[in-house]
């Protein structure tokens, strides 16, 4: 009963040490630069896009520091952090660098993990992680079943984070299936995280800095690659593939029954799943990470009907709000969107657990359960 008490954050990020002193190296896209102040100040900003808003994120100890990372913690009442590599992690390498690159990241999580503090009275650490795979174009797949491997053996990494282009050619491209298969069999988590978004085109010639890339863009960017995994047949291939969202899965459980239609209208792949799309979303993970509790009840709510969608089901209700919120898991996304005064309570912890407490329908079970108790079991922490 206890552990079911404890939150959990599962989408914080950092950048290693080995990997922020890398991008401190480079002079193109993606870089760490510094630049000096009105007041005569030097400050690091990192610049991961292409006519990235002023100049890049201001970057400082919380992106790189354990300690940091413990500070936000203890201030914000989390008890366990499931650390990933923020974007764009390996994406910009050449095969031979991001493979050892990763083997050498992945190390170095592991070591961030297992030498951090215990949670109080249990056996459990404050800290794990998702490491890295060197997926990117051209590389070869015993380079990535090595880093499966690695993860897999690794007692602190519990899962991968991965951005939505796979090898190329995206993440329903089959060359990943033997990779699907390893990650499957490992019983890894993997977390997908958007990092491209969307032709800036759409955006228009109107400055917005990154509302619309963040705000729209990000989460589009992994409705998309969702759903063309869907499409292309992976989670029939592998039923026990675990895959967690980031930001609540975008626009895909709004637009999932406009999906179901359109593949039920179309002879290309009318045919070529086994089940009606609206039954896939029941076996994805997503975080809790959308800032209100209507927005959070809804995503439960099309969570909980996917039973109702599967091929020979005899299902004609849903299984309610309540089993919805399952699969759901708080975030914050620290160390983004920081607030303007260090005194100040970071407001992406604030509003996550407040839309959870205001969910209508979950009984405080499942408001636990979202907290962390769902991460606990996911993780086999």
């Amino acid at each position: 009963m206890a552990s079911k008490l404890l939150v959990v954050d599962v989408h914080t990020h950092l950048y290693l040490p080995r990997y922020a002193s890398l991008l401190r190296e480079r002079t193109t896209l993606p870089k760490i630069i510094t630049r000096t102040r009105d007041d005569g100040r030097k400050d690091e900003r990192l610049v991961i896009l292409k006519d990235e808003p002023s100049g890049g994120r201001p970057i400082g100890p919380s992106y790189v520091e354990r300690d940091e990372k413990l500070t936000f913690m203890k201030k914000h009442g989390i008890d366990i952090s499931i650390v990933s590599t923020a974007n764009p992690w390996l994406d910009f390498l050449q095969p031979k660098e991001a493979h050892q690159l990763s083997l050498q990241l992945n190390d170095d999580l592991e070591e961030y993990c297992s030498t951090g503090p215990t949670v109080t009275g249990t056996s459990m650490k404050q800290l794990y992680g998702f490491g890295l795979l060197p997926i990117v174009s051209g590389i070869s797949t015993e380079s990535l079943l090595e880093a499966v491997r690695q993860i897999s053996a690794s007692s602190h990494l519990k899962g991968l984070i991965m951005g939505t282009r796979g090898v190329g050619k995206g993440l329903d491209d089959e060359a990943l299936d033997p990779i699907w298969a390893a990650i499957s069999e490992a019983g890894l988590a993997v977390f997908l995280h958007p990092h491209y978004g969307i032709s800036k085109e759409s955006w228009g010639a109107k400055n917005n800095g990154h509302v619309l890339p963040l705000a729209l863009g990000f989460p589009m960017e992994t409705t998309i690659a969702t759903t063309r995994l869907i499409l292309s047949g992976v989670f029939d291939r592998f039923p026990s593939l675990r895959l967690l969202l980031a930001h609540s899965g975008g626009a895909l459980p709004q637009l999932s029954s406009r999906l179901a239609s359109c593949i039920d209208h179309d002879p290309i792949v009318a045919s070529r799943l086994k089940h009606d799309a609206r039954f896939y979303l029941g076996k994805l993970y997503l975080d809790a990470v959308c800032y209100g509790p209507e927005e959070l009840g809804f995503v439960s709510d099309v969570i909980a009907r996917s039973n109702r969608y599967e091929t020979g089901s005899k299902n004609v209700a849903s299984g309610g709000r309540s089993s919805g919120s399952g699969r759901m898991l708080f975030g914050t996304d620290h160390p983004f969107f920081p607030p303007l005064s260090s005194s100040e309570r970071w407001k992406s912890v604030v509003e996550n657990l407040d839309a959870i407490e205001n969910v209508q329908g979950w009984t405080e079970a499942d408001k636990n359960g979202v907290k962390g108790g769902n991460a606990i079991s996911l993780f086999n922490l």
